[in-house]
C-alpha cells in the first residue's frame, strides 16, 4: 500500500478510500493471523501478549493517510473513514432534461418490448382523441409502416400551442416535447381541458426521449409550423411558412421512429394490436372517424407505394383532414381503414359478445353527476361461463382495473340479489348470490369521464378515485333495477343462470375435495408423475408441461433438478371451453394441473400457493402439439387468467431441425433458418433431421436447445386484450363451427397445402 501525496485527484482519493477499506479488513485478517492484536474501538494498537510484532496495518494506513506516523486510528475508525470517504456528494447523479426517461424507460412506459413499443404509439394517439374529447377534432389517421419503422398519427384539432412559454422562454410546443411534466391537462380552470387521458405532461416528451427521430407539424391560424428532435433535443428551432393558400387549416402531425438502442431488439409493432385499440377509440369516441393503415413491404407493395418511408401517405391525409380539396381527401382515404361506430358503447358491447347468444339487447345509460360522467353498456350471453368487464377512464384502458370497476361489480351484486329476494328466486334464509355467480355471462363497457383522475402510474393501468366507486355504483344500481323490473322475464333467465353457476361451483367444490382426500390418502397431495425440483425459491423456479411419457422422461433427464419441474400429461386434456367447472375436477390430468401449479380456486387472486414462477408449455412441432398447447391455454386462461396478467406463461420452442455438415452440427428453429443455413452447401454434403417430437431427441440435446436458459428461446405470454383473447378462445375451442369455419376460409388461402402437417 503505497502512500498518497496531499495533490493527488479527486478520483484518485476515491480509489485510495476503497483500496484502504478492502486493506484494513485484509489487514486485519493477517494481523490476527501473525499474533498481532488489531487495534478495538477502546484500545490503542499493542502487540499481543508474549510478541513484539507491530500491527502493519496501522502503519500503512498512517502511510497512506501522509507518509507521517502523526496520530493512531483505531480499527474501527480506520474502516469508517475508509468507507466515508468512498461514497460522497460526487456520487449523486442529477439527470437533467429527459435523461430519467431513457434511463429508466421502464418507469414511463411499463417496459422495453411490444408492450413499451405501444405504448409510445398510444401516448400520441391519447392526445389526439383528447382533442375529440373536447370537441375540437373529429378526425384521427394512424399510419404504421413497417418498413421503416416510423409512425405517423394526426389529428384536426387545435394544434399545439406554438407561442413562447413565460417559463421555459422557448415554444410552447418545444417545451411540451422536451420538459417533462409539461403539459395543458393538469385540470383547473387554467386548463386546456375538462377531462382527459394525458394528466402528467410527460406523454409526448417521453415519446420524444425515446425517439430516434420525431418531427412535428401543427397548423394554427393559416400556418404551418415545424420542428424535429432526436432522442429527446431539439434539432433546431421552430420553422414557420404560410400554409397552403385558401385553405383553412388545423390540427397536429407527429411522427417518429423508436430509439433501437433503447427497445428489445425483438420488440416490433403488431399492426392487430393498434387496430385493436383503434376500435376501442372508435366505440368510446361516437362522434370520431379513426382510418388506420398498416404499409409492409413485404406484402403489398402496392400500399408502400402510396405512402413513402418520409411519411408522405400520412402527410397527404393530414392536409386532407386539415382542410385540403377534394382530390387531397381522395387520394388519403385510398387505402385506409376506417373506424367509425355511431352506436358507441351498445355497438361495442354487440361486438364483444359476437361470438356467443345473447339473452336481451343491451342495457345501456350515462349518467352525469357532480362533473363526472359513467357511461354503461351490459349484456348477459347464455353459453358463456365467464364475465368479460372492461374499464375505461378518459377513453384510457384501464386493464387492472379501479375504483369504476370495483363500484359496477358491487352494484350488480347488491342489485341482482335484492331483485332475487323481491321475487321470491332467493327465499328467506338463503344466502346471496356470490357476484362471480351473478356476472357469468355478462359482457360489459364502464366507461368514465373524470376532471382529475388519479391512475396508479404513468401507464395508467387502475383507477384509484374513491369518489368515482360511489357515483358508479349509484349509477349501475339504479339503471339496473330500473332494466331488470321492466324486463321480468330477462332477470329470470339471468337468475337462472346464476343458479345454475352455484350448483356448478358446489359441485366442483365436491369433487376438488375428493382430489385433495385421494392425495392425503396417498400421503402426497402432488401427482404422482410431478418430478419437482428442489428450489423452495418460486422466482427461481420453472415446470415444464409436456406431453407423453416419452417427452417427459427425455426432459426429466435433461433437466437442472435444482429449478426445474417436469409435469408429463397424457394425452389431450378437457376442452374447458365446452364444460362447466363441475367437469373440471373430474378430469384427471386437469386436476392434476391444478395440484402440481398450486392454481388454487377458479378465479380468485393468485396468492402464495402458486408453486413456480414460470409455467413452460413444451409440445411437440406437429399438429397435435398444437391442438395440446392450444387445449393448455384455453384451461390456463379460464380458470387463472392472472397466470399471464403477471407473465407466469411460457411457450418452449424447441428446434425443427439438426444440421450436420462433417463434424459440425447446427439447430434450426424455423424453416428460414433451414434454408438460409442449406443455402451455399452442395447437396449430399450435409444429413439433416427432422424432429417431430420432443422424444426423439437425447436428454443433451434438449438442454442444450430447449431448456438451458443461456441458449434456450421462450415465448412469454401476455394478454394485451383481454377482450380478444376470450373471443379468440371462443372462436377456436367453443362449440359453434360457422364462425371456425369462416376464420379457416379467411386465413386458408396463405398457406401452401404443402405447409399443412397432417
Amino acid at each position: 500500500m503505497q502512500a498518497l501525496q496531499p495533490s493527488t485527484s479527486t478520483a484518485m482519493r476515491r480509489l485510495s478510500a476503497r483500496d484502504l477499506l478492502a486493506g484494513a479488513r485484509l489487514l486485519a485478517a493477517q494481523c490476527r493471523r501473525a499474533g498481532t492484536t488489531p487495534c478495538s474501538a477502546s484500545s490503542a494498537w499493542q502487540p499481543a501478549s508474549g510478541t513484539s510484532k507491530p500491527c502493519t496495518l496501522h502503519a500503512s494506513y498512517q502511510l497512506a493517510r501522509g507518509g507521517q506516523p502523526r496520530r493512531r486510528l483505531t480499527m474501527d475508525a480506520a474502516v469508517a473513514e475508509a468507507e466515508s470517504n468512498s461514497y460522497g456528494a460526487d456520487q449523486i447523479q442529477v439527470l437533467q432534461g429527459l435523461e430519467p426517461v431513457r434511463k429508466r424507460p421502464g418507469m414511463y412506459i411499463g417496459s422495453t418490448g411490444q408492450r413499451g413499443l405501444h405504448h409510445l404509439v398510444y401516448e400520441i394517439l391519447d392526445n389526439a382523441i383528447d382533442e375529440v374529447q373536447a370537441g375540437f377534432a373529429s378526425e384521427v389517421y394512424v399510419e404504421l409502416d413497417l418498413g421503416t419503422g416510423y409512425v405517423t398519427i394526426s389529428d384536426n384539432g387545435r394544434g399545439i400551442p406554438t407561442d413562447v412559454h413565460p417559463t421555459t422562454g422557448k415554444s410552447a410546443l418545444e417545451t411540451v416535447l422536451t420538459v417533462l411534466h409539461a403539459g395543458g391537462k393538469f385540470g383547473g380552470d387554467s386548463s386546456g381541458y375538462s377531462v382527459s387521458g394525458g394528466l402528467h405532461g410527460v406523454g409526448v416528451s417521453v415519446v420524444n426521449a425515446l425517439s430516434r427521430d420525431l418531427e412535428v407539424t401543427v397548423w394554427r391560424g393559416k400556418k404551418q409550423y415545424t420542428q424535429s428532435f432526436s432522442r429527446g433535443l431539439a434539432q433546431g428551432s421552430l420553422q414557420e411558412a404560410p400554409a397552403a393558400p385558401g385553405a383553412q387549416k388545423r390540427g397536429t402531425r407527429v411522427r417518429f421512429a423508436y430509439d433501437e438502442t433503447i427497445f428489445s431488439k425483438t420488440a416490433t409493432f403488431d399492426p392487430d394490436t393498434i387496430r385493436s385499440r383503434l376500435r376501442e377509440l372508435a366505440f368510446l369516441n361516437s362522434r370520431a372517424t379513426i382510418k388506420f393503415r398498416a404499409l409492409d413491404p413485404k406484402t403489398s407493395s402496392s400500399r408502400s407505394s402510396n405512402g413513402s418511408s418520409n411519411g408522405s401517405g400520412a402527410a397527404a391525409a393530414a392536409d386532407a383532414q386539415a382542410g385540403g380539396n377534394g382530390m387531397e381527401t381522395k387520394q388519403a382515404d385510398e387505402d385506409w381503414e376506417v373506424f367509425h361506430y355511431s352506436g358507441g358503447l351498445v355497438e361495442y358491447v354487440k361486438f364483444l359478445n359476437r361470438d356467443k347468444e345473447p339473452i336481451h339487447e343491451p342495457i345501456y345509460f350515462t349518467k352525469t353527476a357532480d362533473g363526472y360522467t359513467v357511461e354503461v353498456a351490459l349484456q348477459w350471453c347464455s353459453d358463456a361461463f365467464s364475465d368479460t368487464i372492461i374499464g375505461f377512464v378518459n377513453s384510457i384502458k384501464t386493464v387492472d382495473g379501479g375504483t369504476h370497476i370495483d363500484g359496477a361489480k358491487a352494484a350488480l351484486t347488491r342489485t341482482i340479489n335484492s331483485l332475487a329476494r323481491k321475487s321470491k328466486v332467493l327465499k328467506e334464509g338463503d344466502p346471496s348470490l356470490a357476484g362471480d355467480y351473478i356476472r357469468e355471462g355478462l359482457g360489459a363497457i364502464v366507461s368514465v369521464k373524470v376532471p382529475d383522475p388519479e391512475f396508479e402510474g404513468q401507464t395508467k393501468t387502475r383507477l384509484g378515485n374513491p369518489e368515482v366507486r360511489k357515483i358508479v355504483d349509484s349509477a349501475v344500481g339504479s339503471e339496473v333495477t330500473e332494466a331488470m323490473e321492466g324486463e321480468p322475464g330477462t332477470l329470470n333467465i339471468i337468475l337462472g343462470k346464476a343458479l345454475q353457476a352455484f350448483k356448478a361451483a358446489e359441485a366442483a367444490k365436491k369433487a376438488r375435495e375428493l382430489v385433495r382426500r385421494k392425495g392425503v390418502l396417498t400421503k402426497s397431495t402432488l401427482p404422482g408423475k410431478l418430478a419437482d425440483c428442489s428450489s423452495s425459491d418460486r422466482a427461481a423456479t420453472e415446470i415444464f408441461l409436456v406431453e407423453g411419457d416419452s417427452a417427459g422422461g427425455s426432459t426429466k433427464q435433461a433437466r437442472d433438478r435444482r429449478y426445474q419441474a417436469v409435469l408429463p400429461l397424457r394425452g389431450k386434456i378437457l376442452n374447458v371451453e365446452r364444460q362447466d367447472d363441475s367437469k373440471l375436477y373430474k378430469n384427471n390430468e386437469i386436476a392434476n394441473l391444478i395440484v402440481g401449479l398450486g392454481l388454487g380456486l377458479k378465479g380468485e387472486e393468485l396468492g402464495n400457493s402458486l408453486r413456480y414462477g414460470k409455467i413452460i408449455i413444451l409440445t411437440d412441432a406437429d399438429v397435435d402439439g398444437a391442438h395440446i398447447r392450444t387445449l393448455l391455454l384455453t384451461f390456463l386462461f379460464r380458470y387463472q387468467r392472472g397466470l399471464f396478467e403477471k407473465g407466469h406463461i411460457y411457450v418452449g420452442v424447441p428446434p425443427l431441425y439438426k444440421l450436420e455438415v462433417g463434424r459440425r452440427s447446427q439447430y434450426c428453429y424455423t424453416e428460414e433458418e433451414l434454408k438460409a443455413a442449406v443455402k451455399d452447401l452442395a447437396p449430399g454434403s450435409y444429413h439433416m433431421q427432422r424432429f417431430k417430437g420432443l422424444g426423439e431427441m437425447m436428454p443433451q440435446q434438449l438442454w442444450d436447445t430447449t431448456l438451458n436458459p443461456e441458449t434456450r428461446t421462450l415465448r412469454k405470454l401476455t394478454i394485451d386484450d383481454a377482450a380478444d383473447a376470450s373471443h379468440m378462445f371462443a372462436l377456436l375451442m367453443g362449440d359453434k363451427v360457422g364462425p371456425r369455419r369462416e376464420l379457416i376460409e379467411r386465413h386458408g388461402s396463405r398457406l401452401a397445402l404443402e405447409e399443412l402437417d397432417i
